[in-house]
């Protein structure tokens, strides 16, 4: 695929269109890709992830394989 041809397709079929819905559309794509998912993100689950960030640091984590033998009945 020729990236520059593909925008330059996509260009052209903007600029042709008079359809509101398919530019409010394209506008949404950009600006969901945009934009920073931490900051949607809640108080109470920032702090969380920051608290599992320090203790990750300080080497108090739980391997993955011990993790799924001990919940392994749940699932």
């Amino acid at each position: 695929m020729d990236i520059q041809a593909e925008k330059i397709e996509l260009v052209k079929r903007l600029l042709d269109t008079d359809d509101e819905s398919v530019i409010r559309e394209v506008k949404d794509v950009f600006a969901s890709h945009d934009k920073d998912f931490w900051n949607d993100l809640p108080e109470h689950v920032k702090a969380g992830i920051e608290r599992s960030r320090k203790q990750a640091e300080q080497g108090l984590l739980t391997p993955h394989d011990e993790v799924m033998k001990k919940y392994a009945k749940f699932l």
